[in-house]
């Protein structure tokens, strides 16, 4: 059973009916009924956010079916997110993802700072499928829309703050001016902060640097101007996160890997710690990045201006303008161990590093602006615009490591290792414009039960790439500068048919464009002589999508169920594959062939008997390569391992449920208990076990999770004063899940991180 878990509404849920609340989503740039919205949709309201404990937008993977979101190692804010079955593990600056992330209409470039603090939201948008019509920025998997809450028309004043496991805390505090002096402009301003200490105990520093500990400081202004037809929106949000990144464990070593470094104790070196794969280590050694620091930093910022200007009932222009910047300094303690002791080649005794660096500077900024006209015509309602986006990226990675090989001179040490600091470092810039439309046609002659729409997109994306690669400062003889350019037209159709007032069927056919570019992170651009090689470059991968559902309600709006079943084929598929080795790491974007995805997901919410709401999800991908060429880089053969190859960050079922009651009111407020569990299907980060050697020992195994909340609300302290306390647990099976792998494996190791073991807190609020 799957429930769609309290999605936004506008509260029409009546003491007189006592059914579910209609739901009302912008998944087509208009609002409109989710019930009747011809897409396969998962919302979230404030509300549902509170109770579920959405503080990043990685929480959102555990209730939306066929959506896994993972926080990869080394960085605080980096995430890779993927929608049945598609999505970008490399969170570089300079590599699209397939899933777009869009707050409050304005695409959010770079999943390297997806994993921000939601500070006020008024509710989430999870879209599966190809979105390519209306959000066109390299949505091939999904969109992610972020609403945030918008000055109201009254003052009130909101302070929330809690405590819980590992001294977290953290404070919120909202103000709402209501219209100022009787004008017709209101204001907000929301202060946040959070922080914890660590969930490993690194025996080298204090618990506040700890891996996993977090310092968290945000803020949202907004304004918004209500001048009759004329309707401005400004908001400006700041979230500046740093801390130390989750402990990356060493879980498999190749056996000159494991001789080598075992022998680093007896040379005056720290002990070796090697963990179990499946077990979240709990203490130990953990040796600073690269420049002496343990800590990482990213600081994200946006303006947004949203202007809205209804002519008549009939048409309304619609500008949204936004720019953005972030800010990343990853330390990347990727050794798993304390300082280690190793033989030189001339068999000195030196420090040596499985693999270390510092990932900063790393800085993007981009601005957008689009353009919409929106609008009805008798039978028609139609949605008009065109879109203009720049990017500017660059990353500086500095890199530490130790290359193993057989020591050449016969004795009693058969390995050395040769001490090595490659630098990969990039400067991007992107451009994309695009003009896009959709006509809807609802025939009165049907009573409107009939919808066909129809739907064009045409976009253009230039990339320039530029590489000041490195080795001992050295500068890589294959660094240079070039520029790619690529078009699309993408289209969408779909029939839907209201059957009753409860029961909507559709039907939808689209297509999707994700753009191509170059591998940052990866030499190439040029050959030897500085001309451009096309080695480095990757196409566009494009997909073809069917999709059919039914939403429907019953029983006086009692019980919901929305099913909906896909099949997407794909080519020239996007596939990421991880390399290490002398030159550092490096992932290399490839266009491995074709695949297709089929899959169904399922969406059910309850109210059996009064004050008992039941909700949950099951999303369940069924994945197949029909070609993918390999290249082998030692014999330099193509093959197609279409037959072995595995679909990376894709969980094939991930299921949730959950049941809510809430007592009868009291004088002392309103009493409620919740209890949910997610369940998430096994999970592999690489496609090629012949690359990467350790694939199934850094894995995440199948997770389960248990939460439960306990809530008093609406209590009555005076004065229009209302408070709520409550108390949760998160994980509390105290399981091990395993968060990200990085395979090291030309390097001879590989790695996982861990999520939080068990936690529990308190929150309290008070509202006026």
């Amino acid at each position: 059973m799957c429930l769609a878990p309290s999605a936004y509404a506008q509260e029409r849920e009546t003491a007189n009916s006592g059914g579910l609340a209609d739901i009302v989503v912008t998944a087509r740039r208009t609002s409109e009924s989710l019930q009747k919205t011809p897409i396969s949709i998962t919302a979230l309201n404030a509300e549902a956010l509170e109770k579920i404990n959405v503080t990043q937008v990685d929480k959102v993977a555990q209730v939306a079916p066929n959506v896994v979101i993972s926080q990869q190692s080394g960085a605080l804010s980096a995430a890779s997110i993927n929608i049945r079955g598609i999505g970008q593990t490399d969170p570089s600056f300079a590599l699209d993802t397939a899933v777009g992330i869009y707050m409050d209409g304005v695409y959010v470039a770079r999943t390297a700072g997806s994993i921000f603090d939601l500070v006020d939201l008024e509710r989430i948008e999870v879209l599966r499928g190809p979105q390519g019509t209306l959000f066109g920025r390299n949505t091939t998997g999904g969109a992610i829309q972020l609403i945030t809450k918008k000055p109201t028309d009254e003052f009130g004043v909101t302070l929330k703050g809690g405590y819980g496991s590992r001294d977290s805390r953290h404070i919120r505090a909202r103000i709402d001016t209501g219209k100022i002096g009787g004008s017709p402009i209101s204001a907000s301003l929301v202060l946040f902060h959070r922080a914890r200490d660590g969930y490993f105990d690194n025996h080298l520093t204090s618990d506040r640097k700890d891996p996993g500990s977090l310092n968290v400081y945000a803020f949202m202004g907004a304004l918004r101007g209500d001048f009759g037809p004329l309707q401005i929106d400004y908001s400006y949000d700041y979230d500046k996160r740093t801390g130390a990144p989750a402990f990356f464990q060493i879980v498999g070593m190749t056996d000159a890997a494991l001789a080598y470094y075992s022998g680093s104790q007896a040379l005056g070196g720290a002990p070796l710690q090697l963990f179990d794969p499946d077990k979240r280590a709990r203490s130990g050694l953990q040796a600073p990045s690269a420049n002496g620091s343990f800590m990482g930093k990213t600081v994200g910022q946006g303006h947004n201006l949203t202007i809205s200007y209804e002519v008549s009932p009939a048409i309304t222009f619609k500008s949204i303008t936004g720019y953005r910047k972030l800010y990343m300094g990853n330390a990347l303690g990727l050794t798993g161990n304390g300082v280690l002791k190793g033989y030189a080649p001339d068999l000195s005794v030196q420090t040596v590093v499985p693999y270390n660096g510092v990932n900063a500077p790393m800085r993007q900024r981009q601005f957008s602006q689009e353009l919409q006209l929106l609008g009805a015509a008798g039978d028609f309602k139609y949605v008009l615009g065109a879109y203009f986006f720049d990017e500017k990226a660059t990353e500086d990675n500095k890199q530490e490591l130790t290359f193993i090989f057989p020591n050449p001179v016969p004795g009693p040490i058969p390995y050395v290792g040769l001490n090595l600091a490659p630098e990969a470092k990039y400067h991007a810039r992107s451009k994309s414009y695009a003009v896009f439309g959709q006509l809807s046609w609802r025939p009165q002659a049907l009573d409107e039960k009939f919808e066909l729409t129809g739907g064009i997109r045409y976009t253009k994306d230039k990339k320039r790439m530029t590489l000041e690669n490195t080795s001992f400062g050295i500068p890589d003889p294959t660094n240079g500068t070039d520029t790619v350019s690529f078009d699309n037209i993408s289209f969408l159709a779909s029939a839907s048919y209201q059957f009753t007032p409860d029961v909507l069927g559709y039907a939808k056919f689209s297509t999707g464009y994700k753009s191509g570019g170059f591998n940052p992170r990866a030499p190439g651009l040029t050959d030897v002589s500085g001309n451009f090689a096309g080695l480095n470059a990757f196409k566009p991968e494009k997909l073809t999508s069917y999709e059919v559902g039914l939403k429907t309600d019953f029983f006086d709006r009692r019980l919901r169920v929305n099913v909906a079943a896909f099949y997407s084929n794909y080519k020239d598929l996007q596939v990421a594959q991880f390399a290490s080795g002398s030159g550092g790491a490096s992932t290399l974007l490839v266009n491995a062939g074709k695949a297709e995805f089929k899959g169904v997901e399922l969406e059910i919410t309850a109210l059996p008997v009064r004050g008992l709401t039941l909700t949950g999800s099951l999303g369940y991908t069924d994945p197949k390569y029909k070609q993918f060429l390999f290249l082998d880089p030692m014999t330099n053969e193509v093959s197609d391992i279409s037959g072995t190859a595995r679909f990376s960050n894709l969980a094939k079922f991930n299921s949730y449920v959950s049941a809510e009651y809430a007592f009868e009111p009291m004088a002392i407020g309103q009493l409620s208990i919740r209890g949910s569990y997610a369940y998430r299907s096994h999970v592999y980060f690489y496609p090629n076990d012949a690359v990467n050697i350790f694939n199934k020992v850094v894995d995440s195994n199948a997770t389960n999770s248990v939460e439960a909340r306990i809530s008093l609300s609406d209590i009555p302290l005076g004065n229009q004063l209302r408070g709520e306390i409550s108390l949760f647990g998160e994980n509390l099976l105290n399981e091990d899940q395993a968060l990200y792998g990085v395979d090291f494996g030309g390097l001879g190791f590989g790695g996982k991180i861990f999520g939080e073991p068990r936690r529990f807190g308190v929150d309290a609020k008070l509202s006026f």
